[in-house]
């Protein structure tokens, strides 16, 4: 018989290593009474192996067990094998809302038939800030109101295939200067500013989101002591009581230097649901994970925090894993092959043009610069390396490659200008230099993965929004002259 007391482990979430899951992690899960995992690239092996632990998991988290996943689309995609979705602004650069609720869905279908049941996205940054180091292109626009209903659409189209999704990050990651992975941000806006740009997505979509994910930063003239996962003014006064909203709300990764190089994640995920949190993301070792659950057990002993608000929160959580029960579905072979091509379409749609850029003509002696490799950094998969670039430009007859170790210290001026045509393809996420924003030495950008770059080089660009099968065919295509760059940017693009 299931017992239904509360445990500290009914209010965390944890991660795993390994693409299957061991009997000492099972032993942990099962004794701490866990029941929601989050699964990361280093956990996926084949669809069969990701099958089986997801149910695995199932049977050992019982069946009120919630999995998720980053599944966001363009570069935040942990199943790979799956259909790529376009990022969020390639759906902006569109503005078509039946396609952003089929592109939902089809995610929706790809992790249903990994035993998957949660996915933490769409995000609901609105990115007015072309510095932001981490979300950029994860957003759909620097409009609120169309950030609110491309949002919606791909959130309808994904519950409407069963797996719940977490809108991300509130109050609001797309006005950072810094990555909360690495360090911790600050955004100095009054509550009457954020109302009127980064909270209009999070009050429009209340009603229908099932869960809503917290951002590290700190907002001083709101709460100059926390940031707003630990903060009770931003997660009670403002998320709860202001907007009135009534589902899940999970943190971000505690592990995350923001708040754990700070706090401690044992320390932070007391001071979580203290704030209002229902569900706290405490990764790491599972010692790490026993002390986060350890210090929960001491608070509620202690009155530190309130059994009965522990009790709602548990209840909120208990009845997302019921509304999206943990189930696998098969994935047909004709299905996914829709789900392909719908992809392909979308990022083919989107593709932008800044600049009037033409393609090169077959002929054309080329110079192709390019970052040999583009390593993981934790929130994005690997970019393009220079291998693959090469496949773009596999049928012109005179190519000349030039790897660059950190391509986001290239001075285009120093550039041969021997008559090649120099062809710059940004496969990496950070912006460059300032001083090369006028420089010229650079013919043709493609900007395949931060659509901002494209204010760093003075150039006609091409704007992928992402490095996917589905955004490399239609860049292809565009290359070869049998395709155009129909996309229009969501944010802007040209230095005024």
């Amino acid at each position: 018989m299931q017992d239904n007391t509360l445990q500290p482990g009914h209010l965390v979430m944890v991660d795993m290593e390994g693409k299957s899951l061991d009997a000492n992690t099972a032993d942990f899960l099962r004794s701490h009474h866990i029941r929601a995992v989050c699964l990361f690239r280093k956990n996926l092996g084949t669809e069969a192996e990701v099958r089986k632990l997801t149910a695995d998991l199932r049977e050992v988290m019982g069946p009120l067990a919630l999995i998720g996943i980053d599944q966001e689309g363009g570069s935040v995609i942990r199943a790979t094998f799956l259909p790529q979705a376009p990022a969020a602004m390639a759906l902006g650069a569109c503005g078509d809302l039946e396609q952003a609720k089929q592109v939902g869905a089809a995610v929706s279908r790809g992790l249903r038939s990994l035993g998957i049941n949660w996915n933490f996205a769409p995000v609901l940054d609105v990115n007015n800030n072309p510095a932001n180091p981490v979300i950029a292109e994860r957003s759909f626009s620097a409009d609120p109101m169309a950030v609110a209903r491309l949002a919606g659409a791909w959130m309808e189209g994904a519950l409407s295939e069963g797996v719940a999704c977490s809108v991300k990050h509130f109050p609001g990651h797309g006005d950072t200067h810094t990555d909360s992975h690495h360090a911790l941000p600050t955004v100095d806006k009054s509550l009457a500013e954020l109302e009127a740009l980064e909270l209009i997505p999070f009050r429009e979509l209340a009603v229908t989101a099932p869960a809503v994910m917290t951002a590290h930063i700190v907002y001083p003239q709101i709460d100059p002591e926390h940031p707003a996962t630990l903060s009770r003014k931003l997660l009670t006064g403002v998320l709860r009581e202001a907007i009135g909203y009534q589902g899940v709300v999970i943190t971000d990764a505690l592990m995350m230097k923001a708040v754990h190089d700070r706090y401690g994640h044992a320390r932070a995920a007391v001071l979580a649901l203290q704030a209002g949190a229902d569900l706290v993301l405490a990764q790491g070792e599972l010692h790490e994970q026993l002390a986060a659950l350890q210090s929960i057990a001491a608070a509620m002993q202690s009155g530190a925090l309130d059994t009965t608000a522990l009790q709602t929160a548990c209840d909120r959580v208990d009845n997302l894993a019921r509304r999206f029960p943990l189930r696998t579905t098969p994935y047909r072979d004709v299905q996914q092959a829709l789900d392909v091509a719908l992809m392909n379409k979308a990022w083919a749609r989107g593709m932008t043009a800044i600049g009037a850029p033409t393609p090169p003509t077959r002929g054309t002696p080329l110079r192709v610069i390019a970052q040999a490799s583009v390593v993981s950094d934790g929130v994005s998969e690997a970019g393009l390396p220079l291998e693959q670039i090469q496949d773009l430009f596999a049928s012109f007859s005179d190519v000349q490659y030039l790897p660059i170790a950190t391509l986001r210290e290239l001075d285009v001026q120093t550039l041969p200008r021997d008559g090649r045509c120099n062809v710059l393809v940004s496969n990496h996420h950070g912006r460059y230099r300032q001083s090369s924003a006028h420089a010229e030495g650079v013919d043709l950008h493609l900007a395949i993965w931060n659509p901002f770059q494209v204010l760093d080089i003075h150039a006609p660009a091409v704007v992928t929004w992402g490095y996917a099968d589905g955004a490399m065919l239609a860049l292809r295509a565009w290359l070869h002259g049998n395709a155009t760059a129909p996309g229009i940017a969501p944010v802007a693009l040209v230095s005024p």
